[in-house]
């Protein structure tokens, strides 16, 4: 399911960001050491701290919108499936937020010096198969299903509870 308001565009973002944000987070610390380890799963939530709201704000002030736009170049609401409208926002993205994001963790994490530019680069380069298949095939299909229960959930309490007062 996808927001049907503003509130509900607001949860969902900061949902998904979470579950974005810490697998490319925890993808790029065992990039760093060699491989995956036990100790990244933790490590991951010290960068969170910084990287999530980071994210959170870049998806609501620019890159929703933009995204949304970019995608219905290719794809029509009303007229292709679902699945291609979803798939085409989701894209465009990621498209749009690993650059991003790989700039901010080149300014805050690489210490690039003189190598800013090539460091950046490399980092979005090697970021963006991830952030592409993890937003595709993972993240995108878990938040949205987690997302919809909860929405369907709480939609229907109230009437849950009308039916008990009659």
């Amino acid at each position: 399911m996808l927001p049907q308001n503003k509130f509900q565009d607001v949860v969902f973002t900061v949902f998904m960001a979470f579950v974005m944000v810490y697998a490319m987070i925890c993808y790029n610390i065992s990039l760093n050491v060699g491989g995956m380890q036990n100790f990244v799963f933790i490590a991951a939530f010290k960068e969170m701290i910084i990287m999530w709201p980071i994210a959170v704000v870049l998806e609501l002030l620019f890159v929703g919108k933009l995204a949304q736009i970019l995608a219905f170049r290719f794809v029509t609401p009303g007229k292709d499936p679902m699945i291609m409208i979803i798939l085409a926002i989701s894209a465009m993205s990621v498209c749009l937020m690993c650059p991003l994001m790989s700039l901010a963790a080149t300014i805050l994490f690489k210490n690039a010096g003189t190598q800013f530019v090539a460091v950046w680069l490399q980092t979005t380069a090697m970021n963006f198969p991830m952030a592409l298949c993890w937003q595709i095939f993972f993240a995108g299909p878990l938040v949205r299903n987690i997302f919809g229960f909860v929405v369907r959930s709480i939609s229907k309490q109230p009437e849950t509870a009308a039916k008990e007062a009659v």
